[in-house]
């Protein structure tokens, strides 16, 4: 249901962020749906995202930035920008770079406990201390259970700090019938915090009340 965000994002520029965490498909998906919502996108993946990918999805990546590019449709190429993890130069390591948000997804426990402790060891860290500093909107998609003493503190310093914590953790209340409906959930609540209109799944809706079943003046 790409087609029914309508480009609501047109001229957007967000960072994603993949890193080794479980999850691949998230990423991927959010990839997808961002860029045809006319979002342009600047990709990051570190070397255990490429590997997570591989094990995961099936996806054995060329190496360097053509790997990358590879992630994404050829009609949607125009609107993706693909960055090197150790290139901290690239323009979402700077604060002056005209970054509407940064998400990181799938998010490792590693790579949320530098970026809790202000520890910039690569470009998806740097985008996202960057985004806490600037006051921008930092979404990190944790995928991990169950979870540690130190991953819950790790958890709370970024909220704290002002990022959005939004676990990998699926509803099921719209009845899915497959996994790509699990993925879209997960996707729906991230695009929520981008600000980003999409209809990937059905919004919940007040139950209606049952009916009566007894008769108008009849006593149970």
């Amino acid at each position: 249901m790409t087609e029914s965000l309508s480009r609501s994002a047109d001229g957007r520029r967000f960072v994603l962020g993949m890193t080794g965490g479980s999850g691949a498909a998230y990423g991927l998906r959010l990839l997808e749906v961002l860029l045809h919502a006319g979002a342009r996108v600047q990709l990051i993946a570190s070397d255990a995202a490429r590997r997570v990918l591989r094990h995961e999805v099936g996806l054995d990546l060329a190496p360097g930035e053509a790997g990358l590019m590879a992630l994404a449709a050829e009609d949607l190429r125009a609107g993706l920008e693909v960055h090197a993890n150790a290139a901290v130069e690239s323009s979402p390591a700077s604060g002056s770079a005209a970054i509407d948000g940064v998400v990181v997804c799938p998010c490792s426990m590693g790579t949320l406990a530098r970026v809790a402790h202000g520890f910039s060891s690569n470009l998806i860290e740097r985008a996202a201390d960057v985004a806490l500093k600037e006051r921008r909107r930092l979404i990190v998609v944790p995928r991990e259970t169950p979870l540690s003493m130190i991953h819950l503190r790790n958890l709370l310093l970024l909220a704290e700090a002002g990022a959005v914590v939004l676990p990998a953790m699926p509803g099921f209340y719209h009845r899915p019938q497959r996994v790509a409906e699990l993925v879209d959930f997960v996707v729906a609540r991230i695009l929520d915090q981008l600000g980003v209109a999409h209809e990937l799944v059905a919004r919940w809706q007040t139950p209606k009340p049952a009916a009566n079943p007894w008769h108008e003046g009849e006593e149970p």
